[in-house]
């Protein structure tokens, strides 16, 4: 079962369609070849599945999400962007209604940390990974994010998203993770890695910690909070206050890291 903490927000989504393959997928880059068949699983609001089909091009790239109406943002995405070589399909990363070996790359960003169960969902990206192929995966790890100056609502912003995404059944630190879950999914053939996200200029931090204010205000994060009693409405105030202190302090500084992981099939 996925449960998508974030929710579909426009808050969350600006963050999302900030991602590029570049920024988000560089790792799995230099393995990519025309004519190659890709499954981006949970492609979101479709910049990145975007930027993979034309890199691929002529091979197609299939976009998977959990609803129709999270596939419809893939699709107006791809429909900007007059591309022609993308398929859309609703299903489930844990069971996956496609036939074995159908695909060359299964590429998933930000998923496997919102998955009940990651070590099954990368056993079905292997399933239908054509032998020798790839699969991809890249995932934040929230207990290493980190900041200057050290505001105390964010750290209350730290701990309250970890028992919102953890109470959905999810796993925050999920970057760290990837290797083992790989190898306990069957895998023997794993380049594991890393990379960061750093917003540092005025322009970043007025970005980033002003979308993160309203998502903590917002968002289906704020909404689950409230309603499981993980926070009250004045703690989400707060927290949201915090993020618009730090985004204003010029000394300001976030890193965040992700753990990457290339498995052959």
């Amino acid at each position: 079962m996925v449960k998508y903490t974030h929710g579909h927000h426009e808050s969350v989504l600006r963050s999302h369609r900030w991602r590029t393959a570049e920024n988000s997928a560089g790792y799995l880059l230099p393995r990519l070849t025309s004519g190659v068949a890709v499954l981006d699983v949970g492609c979101g609001p479709g910049t990145i599945t975007a930027d993979l089909a034309t890199v691929v091009a002529p091979g197609r790239v299939t976009a998977l999400e959990t609803t129709g109406e999270a596939l419809g943002l893939a699709r107006a995405e791809i429909s900007r962007r007059g591309l022609d070589t993308v398929d859309f399909a609703v299903g489930d990363v844990q069971a996956l209604d496609f036939p074995d070996d159908s695909f060359d790359v299964v590429h998933a960003h930000q998923v496997l940390q919102h998955v009940g169960d990651p070590v099954r969902a990368l056993r079905e990206m292997r399933r239908v990974t054509r032998p020798g192929g790839v699969v991809a995966v890249r995932d934040s790890d929230y207990a290493a994010f980190t900041w200057f100056p050290r505001v105390p609502g964010l750290d209350e912003w730290l701990a309250l998203y970890q028992r919102v995404a953890r109470g959905n059944g999810g796993e925050p630190d999920a970057g760290r993770r990837l290797l083992s879950w790989a190898h306990a999914a069957g895998f023997t053939d794993v380049t594991a890695s890393s990379s960061t996200w750093c917003f540092a200029d005025e322009t970043d931090r007025s970005w980033w910690g002003g979308m993160w204010a309203e998502r903590v205000l917002k968002s289906k994060m704020a909404r689950t909070a409230l309603s499981t009693g993980a926070a009250t409405q004045e703690d989400l105030e707060r927290i949201s206050a915090a993020w618009l202190a730090w985004a204003a302090d010029p000394d300001g500084w976030l890193s965040l890291l992700h753990g990457e992981i290339i498995c052959i099939a």
